[in-house]
């Protein structure tokens, strides 16, 4: 973390105090960074992509009110002494700050997860507002073959592989109805849902929120949560029966519902290929990339774990 972050955000908030700074994780759009202020201590995001709009920034404040009262765990964010939530450095990053909780993965070999997950996303969706604007293409729509790369890469062979499986695989895709849709987190996989020292879920990194059919994320969430590899149906079959049983709206009745799933892999994939064969991004975010593609071939679902899945519910 630069020098020139530290001063703006002390300016900004007023801090006389010196500020100890480590570095927290990172994900696609942004790193964070764990700052010790005497005896407080915060988490500092550093937006990478075009940051929310002043009207998106409102939207999540409301959804997070809604979700704290309804039970939902969540790190709470600061304006600075200006009322500012979203901040900009002279030379153009952008940084919002956030109560630092101490977390650790959930526990996955739990016969519990699954369904506190379930009751979890049951919670978020019982809460949700009714979506006004209509679904964006990151979510139900997949790339067309004419958008991937043929890179000189040691990655390419795999990601043909992939591709010749699309067809297929993505079959069942559509858009989205707008009339079922909700406000949702969109971004509930397992580095977005986390443990504190009490084991009590904590849900961070709202910046995705939007509008999606319920049963959608509900899909994603099952393969984001048990299908590193091969599915945990099990895991699944008591996740979705939890979510059911505690009121949550959404269902899986048909291939469509994993439209989300699909399009948000897919998307992403194609995103950080990109980002990995362009000479101009910041060596740090090539690296970054290349991780991230090894994982995204390796989890990308198959038709029979879709088929699989389906059966389930």
């Amino acid at each position: 973390m630069t020098g020139e972050l530290v001063a703006h955000v002390r300016e900004a908030f007023g801090w006389d105090e010196d500020v100890v700074v480590s570095p927290g994780p990172r994900g696609a759009l942004g790193q964070i960074w764990r700052l010790e202020v005497g005896t407080r201590r915060f988490a500092l995001k550093e937006i990478f992509a075009e940051p929310p709009s002043a009207a998106a920034i409102e939207a999540e404040l409301a959804f997070v009110r809604r979700a704290a009262r309804a039970g939902v765990r969540l790190p709470a964010s600061h304006p600075d002494r200006s009322g500012r939530i979203l901040l900009t450095t002279p030379s153009g990053r952008w940084l919002r700050l956030y109560d630092w909780v101490d977390l650790r993965p959930v526990d996955l070999t739990s016969p519990a997860t699954p369904g506190r997950l379930g009751r979890l996303l049951a919670s978020l969706h019982r809460c949700a507002p009714a979506a006004t604007g209509p679904s964006e293409p990151w979510y139900d729509h997949v790339p067309a073959t004419r958008e991937w790369p043929a890179p000189d890469a040691p990655w390419a062979t795999r990601l043909a592989e992939c591709l010749a499986t699309l067809p297929e695989l993505c079959a069942g895709v559509t858009p989205a109805d707008p009339a079922g849709m909700l406000v949702c987190h969109r971004d509930l996989h397992p580095e977005n849902v986390l443990a504190d020292p009490g084991r009590e879920l904590v849900v961070v990194d709202w910046d995705d929120l939007g509008p999606v059919e319920p049963g959608r994320e509900l899909a994603r969430a099952l393969f984001d949560w048990f299908c590193d590899g091969p599915a945990d149906l099990d895991a699944m079959r008591e996740m979705y029966a939890e979510y059911v049983r505690a009121g949550g709206p959404g269902r899986i009745t048909g291939p469509a519902d994993f439209t989300m799933l699909l399009a948000t892999r897919l998307n992403f994939l194609l995103a950080q290929t990109r980002v990995a064969l362009d000479p101009l991004a910041e060596p740090r975010h090539r690296a970054w990339a290349e991780r991230e593609i090894d994982e995204a071939l390796r989890i990308l679902p198959t038709p029979p774990q879709l088929a699989a899945a389906l059966a389930l519910t």
